[in-house]
């Protein structure tokens, strides 16, 4: 992976990890938050950005989805990141409310020598079986039979998987409990699972890392994380049968389906969903935070800096080639903060009207 990401991802780690030993979760200038590296770059620009126009600091642990769950539950960071949406009575249980910060796609990326980005095509059934271990090696005659021309190795398949609780992982598994009756009675849909095969890595940067040195492999990321490590990725077959490449307009077209205004506690799936273009594993990611906060000053920036982001961060997010969330949702989640984010008074921690 670029030096510069992990630069960034252990610099996050470090600030955070002393103001923890000194017993703050954050202090006057900086906010601190943990969970899913599948919007890690983007969060990256964003900080960076929002430190040079405010000189308020982000300190981001991208350690999983499962790790900024367990993070905010333990009142550790400010705010908890996840890409595997909490259903409303669990946000309801905890005492937190949940809303989306941007959407992407996960993709398959490979190390097949002489196979091209975009070369490669797999079909919803193909990539279930992989994954199973039932399809293990490249040159096997159903992955050749919707690949002519490709030419496919005489050589076992490694898999890659995350080996964190993983937000990533939920997307990817949700779409193959979808696509295939046997993945999902026999491993099924969560942030960790049981897998039947292959190594794996540790955040969306750990298995582009392993799938890069190891020849012969697949794995799953995070978009940027594909373009960014200049990695090769296979077309998807999707559910109106078309093979579609990973690329933002084709996520955009999966994202469309989202009726976010009639989702309680804004839980959303994307995976699988109807379009000619659409990309098949879309997904949207999370921010956690408490509804009644007991460092109202904190909470407000943390809650300036994601409004920031809703409407100035947009432009950057597309150059990763993620997919901002539309103006009439982010409209609906400033009310939603004005209505539901209190501190322990019951005042509101942010009205609609500070919206920038």
């Amino acid at each position: 992976m670029p030096k510069r990401l992990t630069k960034n991802i252990f610099i996050g780690v470090a600030l955070l990890s002393v103001g923890l030993l000194n017993g703050q979760a954050s202090a006057e200038g900086i906010i601190s938050g943990a969970g899913a590296t599948f919007p890690y770059p983007v969060y990256a620009k964003w900080a960076e950005a929002y430190a040079k126009e405010t000189g308020v600091k982000m300190n981001y642990q991208s350690i999983g989805s499962g790790g900024g769950i367990k993070q905010i539950k333990a009142r550790t960071v400010d705010f908890g990141a996840s890409d595997a949406p909490l259903k409303l009575q669990d946000l309801n249980k905890s005492g937190l409310i949940q809303f989306p910060m941007i959407m992407g796609g996960v993709v398959p990326v490979v190390n097949v020598p002489g196979v091209k980005p975009g070369e490669l095509k797999l079909t919803s059934e193909q990539m279930a079986d992989i994954f199973l271990g039932k399809i293990n090696k490249w040159n096997d005659a159903r992955l050749k039979a919707n690949n002519p021309g490709v030419h496919l190795p005489d050589s076992g398949i490694t898999v890659v998987h995350r080996s964190d609780g993983s937000g990533t992982t939920w997307i990817f598994t949700n779409y193959l409990s979808k696509v295939s009756k046997e993945w999902a009675e026999k491993v099924g849909n969560n942030k960790a699972v049981a897998w039947p095969v292959g190594v794996g890595g540790k955040g969306n940067e750990g298995v582009a890392s392993y799938v890069r040195r190891i020849k012969n492999s697949i794995g799953y990321v995070e978009y940027a994380y594909a373009l960014q490590n200049k990695m090769s990725y296979a077309q998807l077959r999707n559910r109106d049968g078309n093979f579609v490449s990973p690329i933002s307009k084709n996520f955009q077209t999966a994202a469309a389906n989202a009726d976010w205004k009639h989702a309680p506690g804004f839980y959303m799936v994307l995976t699988d969903q109807p379009g000619a273009n659409s990309w098949p594993i879309t997904g949207a990611s999370f921010i956690l935070v408490y509804k009644t906060q007991t460092k109202p000053k904190t909470a407000a920036a943390v809650l300036k800096f994601f409004d920031w982001a809703y409407h100035h961060g947009q432009k950057m997010a597309e150059k990763l080639d993620y997919v901002p969330i539309p103006s009439d949702v982010v409209s609906l989640v400033e009310r939603t903060w004005a209505k539901e984010i209190k501190s322990e008074t019951g005042e509101p921690i942010l009205s609609a009207s500070v919206a920038q």
